[in-house]
């Protein structure tokens, strides 16, 4: 092997290397996107068991 063939099979591993972080990157970054929008549902989801649970104790206290 000659010099040549391993400044260019060096030069492709780097790029390579380079290329497969660049994907994990942007999946990294669909996966907090997901992980923002579940907390935005769980937040609501939440905020409406919290309005069912007021009125529930407003009607309990009024039968009692």
């Amino acid at each position: 092997m000659d010099w040549a063939q391993l400044a260019v099979f060096t030069f492709t591993m780097i790029g390579v290397l380079f290329w497969f972080r660049s994907e994990s990157r942007s999946d990294y970054r669909e996966l907090l996107m997901y992980i923002k929008s579940m907390d935005k549902e769980t937040k609501d989801f939440h905020g409406r068991l919290c309005v069912l649970e007021e009125r529930y104790l407003q009607i309990i206290t009024k039968k009692s």
